[in-house]
This record gives C-alpha cells, structure tokens and sequence, in this order.
C-alpha cells in the first residue's frame, strides 16, 4: 500500500479532517500563502498535479525528483508523483548545483518538480542550470512565484486539470529513492558563522519499495503513540528517510494532520505549540538541551528527537517521560524507541530487544519484528527486516548488494554498562 492510498482511506471516511497545515510564517520565505488542508482536498489537488504529470508522457516508473522545502505542496507533490506511477526521488532543496547535478546523475532523474522561491534562493532556477548540464533532465516544472521561462508552472497544471480523486492509491506503486552521502556525518547545532559544511563524497541513490517506507513509518509510530485526528508538527525537513518517515508516511499511517515549519521561527512554533490539539513535535536531537530550558515538553503529547548517526546518547537527558529516541543509519535503517520503554540505548546494546514479539523472539529472533538488528563479530551493526529493505540504484539498475537479507552498516555501537552511550563509525 502506498501513501495515496492511506489519503484516500481517510478521506472518504473523515473527508474535512485535516491533512497538511502550513507553518504560519510561510509567506514570508516562500511568497505562498498558509493553508490547512482537509483530506479531500488534498485528495482533489494530489488528482489534478498526478493527472498534470501522466501528460508530460514518461516511461512508467520513471525517476522524478521532488526537491522542495516542507510545506504542503511538498506532501502534494510527492503523492502526485506516486500517483502518476513514477518514482519520487528526494533531492534536498539545501543542496547546491554540484551535488544536485550528481544526484540526478545517480538515480537519472528524468524530471524535478521544485519551488521559485525559498528566501533569497530560487531553486528552480538552480535545476535549470543543473537540466543544461545534464541532458535526459527534460522536464523542471514548479509551483510559484517566480517560476523561471520554460519552466512548467504547477499552479497552472492545477488550474487545467480535474485528474480523478476516485482513483487516487489505485495501481501499483513504484517505490522511491533518497540520497546517502559517504562521510562522516556533521555533528552538533550550526554556529552563528553558518550552516555546517556538506559532508564529502557523491550522493548515492537508495531505492525502497513502498511497502518499506511504510513499515518505517509503522515502527516510528509505535512508540510516538499518535492517534487518528492528533497533530504530526515536524522540524526536520522531508528530503530524506528519517523526514519523510517521521513526516508525511507517519501522518498518512495514522490519520492524523502534519504540520511542517522548514524555516525555524521561535514565535510561529511557540503559537503553534499553544493550541489545544494533541501533538508530537519531531524535532533533531541538537535541540534538545535547549527545549528542556523552555515550557515546550510540557505542551506536547511526544517529544521525538531524531539523532542521525554518528551520534552521542550519553547526553540525553533521562528519566523522561514522553520522549522518544529515533537514530538514523544513513538511509539504511532507523531504530526507535521510547526513553521510558524500549529505549534505543538498551535496544542497541542488547539487539534481542528490536524483536516486536518478546514471546516468539525465544524460538526465532531473527525473523521478528519490523525491524531486526544483529551485532557482528567485529561491532559492525547491521539490519533486516521490512522497515529497511533497501537496494542501490546505479545507472537505473538495482543492486542487492547483502544475499543474506541483512544490510549491514557502517557504524557500530560504544557499550558501557550495558547501554549503548555512542554510535560510532567503523
């Protein structure tokens, strides 16, 4: 089952709950106006941008990339995408014109759906210089404004086209592809002289089929406990697995409304937090020592804090209540757990823990659970299971690259007393 199909189950149950809801602030760095979408209309619009895509005539499952802030049209466009058949590649809208071109190249994008503006950047018209260097890029379409010359308009597809929302989840579903850096990854808040420095190496296309991306999206909300008609409020943007997880998979899967802040703004996201609907902030671990100086934890249902290995997890603030754990493994694997149950650092250190079903473990541990982890020999940690089948995508081919079902990683766990205190590089 794909995403469009978990929107189109709610909708026609709970047509004007809410879907997507955008940051308050959204004119201000993007020129479009804030707008809380229902089910169904979301539903309408995803039909018309799918319908809008089927013309331009590419070859199904064709690799599209969608390299856009988190806003609502994001989420849109990402359904469109799988409606039309094609596969959603997650080109990050931070990337500059190098790694865009690279990552093109990997998966052999054949268009890019994309925004006009983002604060002073425009994107769209970055993609257009990446599409003169690479020629099979043929199509760049994006939603305004300031969408460049020859560039497809998304608001006008909208506009012409009525797509049919009846058949919205119907089909296949092809999957889709996120982008590893090799290298280490950067560590700690970004300092006042500027975002921290892209890691080194050429991104590398990792294809997963829906089925994985949603027993991600089920694990994760395994211990955030949200419940249909609760508020997904995300801080991370959308662009890779542990976003589009935690994000718009797990809102989707649960029935409840998603809303993105892309651009951190203390006053939107404090009056967000002020109303009274249930919700989980998914947040990046770096803020957690400055969420717990301010009333935040005691306004949320779940507080998520989402580490991205190489991480410390001695620094984690314990005996909290509430809190849940995610690390993420490249795009290979995310492991989750509450700090009050299940938490990620005893789960590493005894790899027992990950199985879903403690009373079947006993007599097959290897084959429980979304998610299953192993230590090998040599510290290496490694995964299998639903939640992280994954093969790399070179040149349009895919490789499987471990026989054995197990995707091994390249990080290993720092053990003391029994709990997992870092996960480091090997």
């Amino acid at each position: 089952m794909g995403l469009c199909a978990l929107l189109a189950a709610v909708a026609d149950r709970h047509p004007t709950r809410i879907a997507f809801v955008d940051q308050a602030s959204k004119p201000a760095w993007c020129g479009r106006p804030a707008i809380a979408w229902t089910y169904a209309a979301a539903r309408e619009i995803v039909a018309r941008l799918a319908e809008g895509l089927q013309q331009l005539r590419l070859p199904p499952r064709s690799p599209v990339g969608l390299c856009m802030a988190g806003m609502a049209e994001a989420h849109l466009a990402y359904l469109a995408i799988e409606q039309a058949g094609h596969v959603p590649c997650l080109l990050p809208v931070t990337w500059h014109e190098g790694r865009l071109l690279q990552a093109v190249e990997a998966a052999q994008v054949l268009a890019v759906l994309t925004q006009g503006v983002l604060g002073a950047e425009r994107p769209a018209e970055r993609l257009c210089r990446v599409a003169a260097r690479y020629f099979p890029l043929r199509f760049i379409a994006a939603f305004g404004p300031h969408v460049p010359d020859g560039v497809l308009s998304l608001d006008q597809i909208v506009l012409d086209h009525r797509g049919d929302a009846a058949s919205l989840g119907a089909g296949s579903v092809a999957g889709l592809v996120t982008f590893a850096v090799p290298g280490p990854a950067p560590a700690g808040r970004p300092g006042a002289a500027g975002p921290l420095p892209e890691p080194e190496g050429a991104p590398q296309a990792v294809l997963r089929e829906a089925e994985a991306l949603t027993a991600a999206a089920a694990a994760f909300l395994v211990p955030l406990r949200a419940e249909a008609g609760d508020r997904i409020l995300s801080l991370l943007p959308p662009s890779d697995l542990k976003g589009l997880a935690t994000g718009l998979a797990a809102a989707l899967l649960a029935g409840a409304a998603l809303e993105c802040h892309p651009v951190f703004d203390a006053g939107a996201l404090s009056s967000a937090l002020d109303q009274p609907q249930p919700t989980h902030l998914v947040a990046p671990a770096w803020m957690e020592a400055g969420f717990a100086r301010t009333t935040v934890p005691g306004r949320v249902r779940t507080l998520a804090y989402v580490h991205r290995a190489p991480c410390r997890l001695s620094t984690r603030l314990p005996g909290r209540p509430g809190v849940v754990d995610t690390v993420a493994f490249d795009e290979v694997a995310l492991l989750c757990g509450r700090r009050d149950a299940q938490d990620v650092g005893l789960v590493l250190a005894s790899p027992e823990r990950a199985a879903s079903a403690p009373e079947r473990a006993a007599s097959a541990p290897e084959r429980t659970g979304l998610l299953q982890l192993r230590r090998d020999p040599d510290g290496r940690l490694s995964f299998r299971g639903p939640a992280c089948a994954t093969r790399m995508l070179r040149r349009s081919t895919t490789q499987d690259e471990n026989h054995d079902g197990w995707s091994a990683s390249r990080f290993r766990a720092s053990l003391f007393a029994g709990v997992a205190t870092a996960v480091t590089e090997i």
